[in-house]
């Protein structure tokens, strides 16, 4: 039988050939511990299953240690009250509501976070503790704080924290708000998607400090960031290579909807292929454009919606080799998607390493090229 000792060590041979892990210290901290300890339990999707269903794994399933030590994201929750313990011999169905991140993804920021022994952290998102005592190894239980929202997933955090021999700080709170008691902080991390960066943090990471945080929105665009703090409330930074995406904050969610109805509208052709809108950086281009918009659809046939004015774009192909749009409502949200786009086109398409973010008092703006260059503002 494969020990975890065994298993771990195999994965981190795979991380570090890859290039993952580039630091000896956060090796070390991978190859100390133990993953299994905080996914007693977790779910995994049954092939082919629409909607996705989901089978839970424990750990007397076949399989349950391998899985730990593959370098996937193991789900934990599922519409934030539903666990594997609930769903015992049958298949469930819900939105991820909580989870363990695959390990190349944790040990990645935890590097690029370009934290340096007796620095304090911030993390927002406990999760299951994993990559919390990651932290902790690497720099000591008294320079981690920890904020986990939902207090049923804090709690077992917590337990297993402990039974890995570690003891972070570990705050039950609204992450979003950060943890002011225990700062000022060197560097602040977050394990949830944000819409923008919540203003306490910007104070509470002393200047000079770093801030690595992923920005989403309403679309489900992603990118990852990491500010350099300039002063109280400000901060500046570019965006980094790479895919990184998590699970929003989940009160920067979008507002609950009905079922759609597609309504009539003005009409004209589109300056721009729709399917760019599925794609990685296209999508997430088209989001800065229109923040406050829901995007549905696939290829050609995308659909737009704004819940708080009504406000709808759609496309369909016109039959001739291009597509007609359709919009209706106050927000023209296709003319908001198609002039980011097109600046971004006009600039070679690049990846989100080409933007960067400035965030002041008055307002967060990201910018492509340079801060004299095309840019969009948050939705603060």
């Amino acid at each position: 039988m494969t020990t975890s000792a065994a298993l771990r060590a195999t994965l981190v041979e795979q991380l570090t050939a890859d290039g993952t892990l580039t630091d000896p210290a956060w090796r070390r901290a991978a190859e100390a511990v133990p993953r299994e300890l905080f996914l007693s339990e977790y779910f995994q999707e049954v092939p082919g299953s629409n909607p996705t269903g989901y089978r839970a794994v424990h750990a007397d399933s076949p399989g349950w240690l391998e899985a730990i030590y593959t370098n996937q994201t193991l789900i934990t929750q599922l519409s934030g009250n539903t666990r594997p313990g609930d769903a015992r011999g049958r298949t469930v169905t819900g939105a991820p509501s909580s989870s363990s991140t695959l390990p190349s993804l944790v040990l990645g920021m935890w590097q690029q976070l370009e934290v340096r022994s007796g620095q304090r952290v911030l993390e927002i998102g406990t999760g299951t503790g994993y990559s919390t005592c990651l932290g902790a190894h690497r720099l000591g239980d008294q320079n981690i704080v920890s904020v986990e929202v939902d207090p049923g997933v804090a709690e077992r955090a917590e337990a297993a924290i402990k039974a890995a021999g570690y003891a972070p700080a570990l705050v039950v709170g609204d992450g979003l708000d950060g943890h002011a008691e225990g700062g000022p902080y060197d560097r602040l991390i977050a394990t949830c998607a944000i819409r923008y960066l919540p203003h306490p943090w910007l104070y509470q990471v002393k200047p000079g400090g770093k801030i690595l945080a992923t920005l989403s929105g309403w679309s489900y665009g992603f990118a990852l960031v990491l500010l350099t703090v300039t002063g109280p409330g400000r901060a500046s930074g570019r965006f980094l290579p790479g895919y990184t995406s998590f699970m929003m904050a989940r009160p920067h969610t979008p507002p609950p909807r009905q079922s759609i109805t597609l309504a009539p509208g003005d009409q004209r052709p589109s300056r721009i292929d729709p399917a760019v809108l599925g794609t990685w950086t296209g999508s997430w281009v088209a989001q800065l454009g229109a923040p406050s918009a829901e995007r549905m659809g696939a290829g050609g046939q995308q659909i737009l919606l704004d819940v708080a004015t009504g406000s709808q774009a759609r496309s369909e192909p016109d039959g001739n080799g291009g597509w007609t749009i359709t919009q209706r409502g106050p927000l023209r949200l296709w003319d908001q998607v198609e002039s980011a786009v097109v600046q971004w086109q006009e600039r070679g398409c690049p990846h989100q390493e080409a933007f960067g973010l400035t965030v002041t008092e008055h307002g967060q703006r990201v910018w492509l090229g340079g801060e004299d260059g095309p840019g969009w503002d948050l939705p603060v």
